[in-house]
């Protein structure tokens, strides 16, 4: 194995140059499994049908808004290797109105350092960390997840129509999914 040089090993990032992810708003997000490994359970006739790690998943997504008073969340699916959801962030604890949600705000000025807490990032770390100690904790197991995820900020009610039926529709479509490593060229 090779010394660590920031030359070559740069991990460019995939978030938006200059974009708080802390700020209040909705988010698609996707999380895949390690090497893309089917650990969640099986598609039969169109529907999920979790397993052991799966319903681990299901429990930890669920837990969210116990630790982030300002996180509401949105449709969610669970897939064989890999998890969509929607979480809308909100300016406080108090707000309820999604429509407030949806759609970005201006960037701000300053350069993000790291991960900020209650950012959009520091949930799904959370999340994704939640279920890994669970899985080791309760069936012995480590390399649940990928690194990093895939976000889309939600800009508006149709941009949410459009991945809410997404999400809805991911098990029926799962022979055409992209995570599906039979799709993966």
């Amino acid at each position: 194995m090779s010394k660590f040089d920031p030359k070559i090993h740069h991990r460019r990032s995939i978030r938006l140059k200059g974009y708080d992810y802390s700020q209040a708003g909705a988010y698609f997000v996707t999380m895949v499994t390690w090497q893309r490994e089917f650990l969640f359970g099986s598609i039969v006739n169109g529907e999920m049908n979790l397993n052991e790690r799966g319903k681990i998943v299901n429990d930890c997504w669920h837990e969210i808004p116990n630790h982030y008073g300002n996180v509401e969340l949105g449709t969610f699916v669970i897939m064989p290797n890999h998890v969509h959801g929607i979480i809308f962030i909100h300016e406080n604890r108090n707000a309820t109105n999604l429509s407030h949600s949806v759609g970005a705000r201006h960037a701000s000025p300053l350069p993000p350092k790291g991960v900020s807490s209650g950012s959009l990032g520091a949930i799904v770390g959370s999340f994704k960390s939640a279920v890994t100690k669970r899985i080791g904790k309760e069936l012995n197991e480590t390399g649940i997840w990928q690194r990093n995820y895939y976000e889309h900020i939600i800009r508006d009610e149709k941009d949410l129509k459009n991945k809410t039926d997404y999400i809805e529709a991911n098990p029926m479509l799962w022979d055409e999914d992209d995570e599906n490593p039979i799709n993966i060229n």
